[in-house]
C-alpha cells in the first residue's frame, strides 16, 4: 500500500492549492528537526516535504490521485495498467522520484535555510504589537520573491519565545528590510528543465535495470556567501518495457542560483544501437540473409533472441523480399503490461548470385513461371 500523502498533510481529497501550501507551512515548521527533537519528527518532516511536492503539482498530484504513489513512481498499480505519462495515455511514461532533502524543498518554499533567522532578522521587529501598527499582523517587504506565508500563532511562539498572541503574516525570508508596506506577491522563476540523454541496451528494457547517473551542480552555501560544486549521484530505476522517450524527472536538483529555483534535471530514455536487432515499440526486428535457393526452395535457420535462447525456425514457403516471420512473445514487454511481450519479427534478405551460365539461365527460363 502506497503512502497517503492527503493524511500526512491532514487534507482532504477536494483540498486546494492554497490548502496544500497552508498545511505545508504549519506541518513543516511544527516537525523542523531544528525545533522539534522528538522521535520520528524527523521522518515526519521528510514525509511531509514529499506530500506537499506531490500534491502542490498538478501533473503529479493528477497520476497520484487516479494511480497511487505506486503509479506516480513508475510501477504497476493494481488492475489500473500503471501510469502513462498523461494519466493512462499513449505518451511516454512518468516516473517521479523524491529528492530525499525535506531541507530543500522547506529552503525553496520559505526562501531560508534557516527556519530562525527568518523571524530573527527582521529589522524594526519588536512584538506582537510594533512595527507595523496595532492591527494584529505585521507585513514585511520580502527582497526573496516569494508569496507571502501566513504562520500559525504557536509557530510564531516556537520562533519568538512568544507563546501566544494574534496570528502574524510574514513573508518568506532571505532579507527583510523595513517594517511596513504591502507584500510583494511576484514568485521566485525556475530555471528552465536540463535535458540528458539516458541510453540503454534492449537488453535492459527486457528486464529492467538500475542506473547511477553522478551530476555536478554548483549550490550557494549555507551563509549565502559564495558558490561551491557539488557531486551527487541520482538513482534511477528503468522499468521493464519503457519507450524511447521517456522522462524521468528530478526536481530541483540543477544548479541553486541566488535568486532563482533550482532546474529539474529530466532523464529521456533512448535506445542504444543493437548489433542484431532494431526495435519497434514493443516488438523487435532481426535479418536473416539466406540464399536465393533457400528463398525458393524453403530452409530450416536458428535465430537469436534477447534472452541469448536460439530458436529453430522451418521455412516451407518461397520467401519473398517483403516477407515478414512472425514469433510470438519474444520481443520486449508491454510498459503498461510487463508480463506481456511484443513480438520478435524475422526479415530477410535474399542473396543473389553473382552471374548465371547460359545452361544455368535455359534451366530457370524452363523451370519458372
Amino acid at each position: 500500500m502506497g503512502k497517503d500523502y492527503y493524511q500526512v498533510l491532514g487534507l482532504s481529497k477536494s483540498a486546494t492549492e492554497e490548502d496544500v501550501k497552508k498545511a505545508y507551512r504549519r506541518l513543516a515548521l511544527q516537525y523542523h528537526p531544528d525545533k522539534n527533537k522528538s522521535a520520528g519528527a524527523e521522518d515526519k518532516f521528510k514525509d511531509i516535504a514529499e506530500a506537499y511536492e506531490v500534491l502542490s503539482d498538478k501533473k503529479k498530484r493528477d497520476i497520484y490521485d487516479q494511480f497511487g504513489e505506486e503509479g506516480l513512481k513508475g510501477q504497476p498499480s493494481g488492475g489500473s495498467g500503471g501510469p502513462g505519462g498523461t494519466g493512462g495515455g499513449g505518451g511516454p511514461h512518468y516516473s517521479y522520484t523524491f529528492h530525499g532533502d525535506p531541507r530543500q524543498t522547506f529552503s525553496q518554499f520559505f526562501g531560508t535555510d534557516n527556519p530562525f533567522e527568518m523571524f530573527f532578522n527582521m529589522g524594526g521587529l519588536g512584538g506582537h504589537g510594533g512595527g507595523g501598527g496595532g492591527g494584529g499582523s505585521h507585513q514585511f517587504q520580502s527582497s526573496g520573491g516569494f508569496d507571502a506565508m501566513d504562520v500559525d500563532n504557536e509557530m510564531f511562539g516556537f520562533m519568538s519565545g512568544q507563546q501566544s498572541g494574534p496570528r502574524q503574516q510574514f513573508m518568506s525570508h532571505q532579507s527583510f528590510g523595513g517594517t511596513g508596506g504591502s507584500p510583494r506577491k511576484s514568485r521566485a522563476k525556475q530555471d528552465p528543465p536540463i535535458e540528458h540523454q539516458l541510453m540503454v541496451t534492449l537488453e535492459e528494457v527486457l528486464k529492467g535495470c538500475t542506473k547511477k547517473m553522478k551530476i555536478t551542480r554548483k549550490v550557494v552555501n549555507s551563509d549565502g556567501r559564495g558558490v561551491r560544486k557539488e557531486d551527487k549521484v541520482l538513482t534511477i530505476s528503468v522499468k521493464p518495457g519503457w519507450k524511447a522517450g521517456t522522462k524521468i524527472t528530478f526536481q530541483r536538483e540543477g544548479d541553486h542560483n541566488s535568486g532563482s529555483i533550482p532546474a529539474d534535471i529530466v532523464f529521456v530514455i533512448k535506445d542504444k544501437p543493437h548489433p542484431q536487432f532494431r526495435r519497434d515499440g514493443t516488438d523487435i526486428s532481426y535479418t536473416a540473409k539466406i540464399s536465393l535457393k533457400d528463398a525458393l526452395c524453403g530452409t530450416q535457420l536458428t535465430v537469436p533472441t534477447l534472452t541469448g535462447e536460439r530458436l529453430p525456425v522451418r521455412l516451407n514457403d518461397v520467401i519473398k523480399p517483403s516477407t515478414v516471420h512472425r514469433i510470438r512473445g519474444h520481443g520486449l514487454p508491454m510498459p503498461k503490461e510487463p508480463q506481456r511481450r511484443g513480438d520478435l519479427l524475422i526479415n530477410f534478405e535474399i542473396k543473389f548470385p553473382e552471374v548465371l551460365t547460359d545452361s544455368t539461365k535455359q534451366i530457370l527460363r524452363d523451370i519458372l513461371p
